[in-house]
């Protein structure tokens, strides 16, 4: 049975470059258009590549296979990604490496007397491979959509606290629906960098996009407030709703160390911005 897998194992490395090229005719259009811009040699070498190490686990030993097989997928992965070729195309593209190793292994069954279980065993070494690339592209493209979520939160994060000049010295961040802890250490971070950047006299922070203000919503406010206060910022409060001020009559919070006004243009105007006619 080792001879018959070593044969086959050597005719399958012996043809790789027709059974890449036989790959590449059973690849779709769309996965061909997505690799327009890659070298058709480098393209072909990959697949001719991979078919030979698949050759090469029929009768090498699996620790010598496997790191060979491994440092290809993680370079195929990335040049999936590289390409925007989604996953379920570069698994399905996969699964032909199987079809045209087989093909060979069926020719061969047929012109010359394998034993039966010779099927069996090809499929036992061969399959196992085509899972490890399949969970190595899986781990990829997993990494890299997180990294692409991750810097799309951090840019709707950004977006969430943005900071308005108005004029030198002065600034408005108008806040926008809940504030909790991570929120509120956001705003204090980009609140204390703008200022400081900006080199701020006033900042107002306008919170009538805010549903609801409790204990610990007050208190996140007045960490914001002092530590603004400590780099020389002066701060103002503005959009605090009727109801929102009721609220916090009832809670007991009071906002009295902090300087508030109804609206934006009221805060403006204590500044010194007047309409000009």
């Amino acid at each position: 049975m080792k001879d018959e897998l070593l044969y086959i194992g050597q005719k399958i490395i012996q043809n790789k470059e027709e059974l890449a090229r036989n790959f590449s005719d059973l690849v779709d259009s769309v996965y061909k258009h997505k690799l327009i811009h890659q070298e058709a040699y480098d393209i072909l070498e990959w697949r001719a590549e991979i078919i030979g190490y698949l050759g090469e686990a029929l009768f090498e030993e699996k620790s010598l296979v496997s790191p060979k097989i491994t440092k290809w997928a993680m370079d195929i992965g990335k040049v999936a990604v590289e390409n925007g070729i989604s996953l379920s195309q570069t698994l399905k593209s996969l699964t032909l490496f199987r079809t045209v190793i087989w093909e060979v292994f069926t020719e061969e069954l047929q012109q010359r007397t394998f034993a039966p279980i010779t099927m069996l065993d090809v499929s036992k070494i061969i399959d196992p491979f085509i899972d490890q690339i399949n969970h190595i592209f899986v781990d990829i493209f997993e990494a890299y959509n997180s990294e692409k979520m991750k810097l799309a939160y951090t840019a709707l994060e950004e977006l969430s606290v943005p900071m308005v000049p108005l004029a030198k010295g002065i600034a408005v961040m108008p806040i926008v629906g809940q504030i909790d802890t991570h929120r509120a250490q956001l705003i204090m971070e980009n609140a204390l960098t703008k200022s400081a950047q900006m080199q701020l006299h006033y900042l107002i922070f306008d919170i009538s996009g805010v549903l609801i203000v409790d204990t610990m919503v007050a208190n996140n406010i007045f960490q914001i407030v002092k530590a603004l206060q400590l780099i020389g910022t002066k701060t103002m409060i503005t959009g605090i709703r009727p109801e929102i001020a009721q609220t916090m009559v009832s809670l007991g919070i009071e906002l009295r160390s902090i300087k508030t006004r109804a609206t934006l243009e009221q805060a403006l105007g204590e500044i010194g911005f007047r309409k000009l006619d």
